[in-house]
């Protein structure tokens, strides 16, 4: 990252931190905070039955759900749906909007649709922007993925698109810009992709909350298609929501969000006679892409996370380097941790497996208290038993070996 983008992260960051330190200190947050973290944790250890629950819950609902053991899995699925809706096995020209999410960043998604044409639209501000910038466009927080540019460097990137506006360096001009621009194309979508904050597996009911109102568009596609990983899963809706309503205490210092959007099932109205008709104003079909990829195998308290992204604006180190710590979009000393499992222990160690301090700031900071610190230098311990560490450290213990001194 540019020394300038790491001081407008830095920036973004306070304003973030000035908004979160009294509200997640308040009793009902603290109550709150409690609550999620035994739901985090039993939910984790329960996954399994969890799931199968989910699935059962589903098909009551009318929802399909598919399992995905990898990232290839999902995208394979992916496309067979979107054909399916197309009826044609030519998807150029075929228009997909999706929300802000870091599973659909995971299985990277916009580069296999890329491939066969689709034109995938991102209908958040902040995942929009980073879109349509050329080069570096790591998502820098999980929920504010821009947060290191400022307004100037982004109507740059807006006047150098695709878009054909001029802006001035004004946020609410840039912000009606980007809306005229993607309410445009979104005209030409009947296929709707997004994640998911939560998902209760006894209601069948997927838990999505924002702010911006363009999830509303999203969901009501003709095809909705959901992918979230099988950890995002609790017992009943009444959990999920609190899990929401903290993670939107920790991620943007709000109570609540502007919209919070329950989905079980597909559109439907029994407004004449009592009988019940599908089809009527939202998606016809629902299908939710459940996705392992790594996650069985890892450690239930990496799995605790919420999304919120607290925990890298008090990061020391990612502070001073930025994305540099973190695997792709998850960010920070958990995104290291989480690359172990998703990835392999190479991919932890590139990620920033020793640039850790170990300091816990991060568990400090964390609304379900994930201890980071502890799973990265576990994690060390593995890869240091396996024989992966950096090679200056190899020439250390190549030296104390052979000299009894590291110099």
């Amino acid at each position: 990252m540019k020394e300038n983008e790491l001081e407008t992260m830095r920036k973004s960051f306070k304003t973030a931190n000035d908004r979160t330190n009294h509200i997640m200190k308040e009793p009902k947050s603290l109550e709150l905070k409690e609550k999620v973290q035994n739901i985090r944790k039993d939910s984790i250890n329960n996954n399994e039955e969890l799931y199968k629950t989910a699935c059962e819950s589903f098909k009551r609902n009318g929802i399909d759900s598919f399992f995905a053991s990898t990232i290839e899995d999902a995208q394979d699925k992916i496309v067979d749906l979107i054909k399916e809706n197309a009826e044609d096995e030519d998807l150029s020209g075929v228009t997909v909007t999706k929300s802000k999410s870091n599973t659909l960043r995971e299985i990277k998604i916009e580069d296999c649709l890329d491939e066969y044409g689709v034109n995938f639209l991102a209908t958040d501000l902040g995942d929009r922007i980073l879109q349509i910038k050329e080069g570096y466009n790591i998502p820098i927080h999980p929920t504010c993925p821009a947060a290191h540019l400022d307004v100037h460097e982004i109507a740059n990137v807006i006047n150098n698109s695709e878009m054909n506006v001029h802006v001035e360096d004004d946020a609410h001009e840039i912000m009606q810009a980007v809306k005229k621009d993607v309410l445009n194309q979104m005209k030409d979508s009947d296929v709707g992709i997004s994640g998911a904050n939560s998902i209760a597996a006894e209601d069948g009911s997927i838990i999505l909350i924002h702010n911006e109102g363009n999830i509303n568009h999203v969901i009501s596609k003709k095809l909705h298609i959901v992918v979230a990983g099988i950890d995002k899963l609790v017992p009943s809706i009444e959990d999920a929501i609190s899990v929401a309503k903290l993670e939107t205490i920790y991620a943007t210092g709000s109570h609540v969000t502007s919209y919070m959007n329950i989905v079980s099932g597909p559109s439907k109205t029994a407004d004449i006679e009592k009988k019940l008709f599908k089809n009527m104003y939202g998606a016809e079909k629902v299908v939710v892409i459940f996705l392992d990829n790594g996650r069985s195998k890892a450690f239930n308290e990496c799995l605790w996370c919420v999304g919120c992204g607290n925990c890298v604006t008090v990061c020391p180190v990612y502070n001073v380097i930025g994305s540099d710590f973190g695997y792709e979009n998850y960010v920070g000393g958990r995104g290291v941790a989480f690359s172990d499992f998703i990835g392999d222990h190479d991919t932890s160690l590139k990620s920033g497996l020793f640039k850790c301090t170990l300091c816990g700031v991060c568990t400090e900071n964390c609304p379900v208290s994930l201890p980071t610190n502890a799973i990265i230098e576990q994690l060390r311990a593995n890869n240091n038993d396996l024989g992966i560490f950096l090679e200056p450290h190899s020439l250390i213990k190549d030296k104390i070996k052979d000299h009894n001194s590291p110099f």
